[in-house]
């Protein structure tokens, strides 16, 4: 079986997850998860970064050890990703054991073959980066990337001869252009090797204790890069694991620009010194510029949180913006109204359209199964050979890392099955009972469907598993049966489902957007201070009291959500004319049997939010204590809409 070994950078935990780090680990996971549509056994990692200078202070400022704040920065990564449906392999941390002693051996070979010796230099260093810089990259004196001047240190340190494998560097990309991708970030790294330079790869411990101590001189830590480029191999289980043997060949990482430096100059000399081969290929991407095309920013107001993005339009949409709007390896837009513009107009307008009327023709006109097809017109035949030249196309796509153009060659298949659809008019097929050209019609549309959840799994995992479930299908997919028209047994039963992209709404997040702006340009006048969350002891007035509506309600129904241990949906009747939607994190305290017929108090006037895909129509009110929620409801039947007070 073909191996497919890619990484994400491990993230520094020096800060809460943002929508870059989002992005890349987005992109590794839907390139993992192409390649196993393709049949590959695919490996993905992804970690993170706990040591160096930016630990200490992030963690002294907290009153907190070093150790605390790593665990608790981590633990925030570890469990954001898979609200985000990613699903790696394998997360490496540097402060676990398995990591150090590949961190340590590695040293000591490399100490060994003569390439480590002690100096003293001078040099200029940004905390943020952790990296040493020239003069020429910096802006008006300060780091390009943190806006901050560099300390200027003087001290011993160990040193990489890392300038000893330049030559070999220059060499060996010059010979192997793919090695870096896209080309502009090969010629960055082809621009840094005429500058030989060693690298420091130590700090004493009389000014840093929090590191890996160095295997031949434990007075002195391990530099975090030297220390963090390694994961990529500890993981493995280097040198002689069986993931190392299986996987190393086809390493691919994938990186933001902003640390081209230590990935395509720092690593490949530390592996070539090593004995290592170099990975396949370094894939660098972008920045995230926020909606109005300035680099993201808090004290912009132009940044997004990837936890908001999923929990208002569900982690499926959120993929498919970053993937579709962002051009691999250029700084690109993105921002609210820019997820809500593509879940309406890819999402909710082309595709969840082309799904909804052709099971709604479907189960009117064939009892919600797949119809029998008869002979194929042109029409039916052209359609047939643009879906079955899409495969190549998307692959093709995708392994040039070209993701954007194979999601849109996809949904321009889709977009042209809809205008089949409307020049075939199934509707009036259907009036006329001219059954068998009917069913030829739908089941053009469901084969349409069943090859354009294969193509947009990576993209959208979860609901394009719903839609092969609406279309009966079990098997996981595959790119091979993508290409294949006719996989469909007819009279296979089809199964209705919930809008897999009910519209967002555009305003709300223009609004959103502006509110983000004014806070941020409020805050930098000085007009007030960064939103915080009130005290839970805060008084309220009897006026903000009032403006909340709570009434009774009965619930109906209840149901799982999927890939949401904690979310329950819910069906509940508040009095008014159809019952209500709400989605309620009870999930770990109820069993859906034991809410339904229950009587609970509901917020009804809150502003709907779209929690993992599913809209919620208000919220539950439930007591805590510790670790257990409580429902709140009246101790007597009342009629469902009865208002609370």
């Amino acid at each position: 079986m073909d191996r497919f070994y890619i990484t994400t950078p491990i993230y520094y935990a020096s800060g809460t997850p943002f929508i870059g780090n989002a992005y890349t680990t987005i992109i590794a996971d839907a390139l993992a998860r192409f390649a196993r549509l393709e049949g590959k056994d695919a490996f993905f990692l992804t970690g993170t970064d706990e040591h160096g200078e930016k630990i200490v202070q992030s963690a002294a400022a907290k009153g907190i050890s070093p150790r605390q704040w790593v665990d608790d920065i981590s633990d925030r990564f570890r469990t954001l990703w898979p609200t985000l449906n990613i699903e790696f392999s394998d997360y490496i941390r540097t402060t676990e054991e398995r990591h150090k002693k590949v961190v340590q051996a590695i040293l000591q070979r490399v100490y060994d073959a003569g390439d480590i010796y002690f100096g003293q230099y001078e040099a200029l260093y940004c905390v943020g980066c952790e990296m040493l810089l020239d003069e020429d990259e910096l802006v008006d004196g300060k780091c390009a990337i943190h806006g901050t001047a560099p300390q200027h240190i003087k001290e011993g340190n160990y040193f990489f001869r890392m300038s000893k494998y330049y030559p070999w560097l220059a060499e060996y990309l010059t010979r192997n252009p793919e090695t870096i991708r896209p080309e502009r970030y090969r010629n960055e790294v082809l621009s840094l090797l005429k500058k030989p330079r060693d690298l420091p790869i130590s700090r004493p411990k009389s000014r840093l204790t929090w590191g890996i101590p160095l295997p031949f001189d434990d007075t002195h830590v391990t530099y975090v890069w030297f220390d963090a480029l390694i994961n990529y191999v500890s993981a493995l289980g280097w040198p002689d694991g069986e993931r190392f043997a299986r996987y190393w060949p086809v390493a691919q990482h994938i990186i933001g620009k902003d640390i081209v430096k230590p990935h395509g100059v720092y690593w490949p000399c530390m592996l070539k010194s090593a004995g290592i081969p170099i990975y396949r290929h370094l894939n660098v991407h972008g920045f995230c510029q926020g909606a109005d095309g300035r680099k993201m920013s808090k004290s912009l107001g132009n940044s997004i949180d990837p936890a908001e993005m999923r929990d208002i339009y569900g982690a499926d949409v959120v993929r498919y913006a970053l993937l579709r709007e962002m051009p691999f390896g250029v700084d690109a837009k993105i921002g609210d109204s820019i997820i809500a513009e593509r879940m309406n107009t890819d999402l909710a307008n082309d595709l969840g359209n082309l799904v909804s009327r052709t099971m709604r023709l479907v189960f009117r006109s064939f009892e919600g199964r797949v119809p029998h097809p008869g002979p194929l017109t042109d029409e039916d035949a052209a359609l047939r050979e643009k879906w079955l030249g899409a495969p190549s196309e998307v692959r093709s796509a995708w392994h040039e890392l070209r993701m954007a153009q194979g999601i849109e060659a996809t949904l321009e298949c889709v977009r042209a099955t809809n205008r089949y659809f409307d020049a075939m008019r199934p509707w009036e097929l259907a009036r006329k009972g001219e059954t068998e050209r009917l069913g030829t019609v739908l089941y053009s549309a469901l084969e349409a469907l069943r090859i354009a959840s294969v193509l947009l799994w990576p993209v959208m995992p979860e609901r394009m598993t719903r839609l092969r479930k609406q279309l009966g299908i079990t098997a996981p997919p595959s790119l091979e049966k993508a290409g294949v028209w006719g996989v469909l047994p007819p009279g296979q039963p089809l199964a209705e489902g919930e809008s897999l992209f009910p519209r967002a709404d555009a305003d709300q997040a223009r609004a959103r957007e502006q509110a983000r702006l004014a806070a941020a340009q409020a805050q930098a006048a000085g007009q007030q201070p960064e939103a915080q969350p009130p005290p839970k002891d805060a008084l309220l007035s009897i006026e903000d009291f009032r403006r909340m509506s709570l009434r009774v309600g009965k619930v109906l129904a209840a149901e799982p959500i999927p890939k949401a241990k904690k979310l329950l949906k819910l069906t509940v009747d508040v009095g008014e004319e159809r019952p209500r939607q709400l989605v309620a994190g009870i999930a770990e305290h109820y069993a859906p049997e034991q809410v339904v017929g229950r009587q609970v108090v509901v917020v009804t006037n809150l502003q709907p939010a779209t929690i993992r895909g599913v809209e919620s129509q208000g919220m539950l009110l439930a007591a805590e204590s510790g670790d257990r929620l409580a429902l709140v409801g009246p101790d007597t039947v009342v009629p469902a809409g009865a208002e609370v007070h």
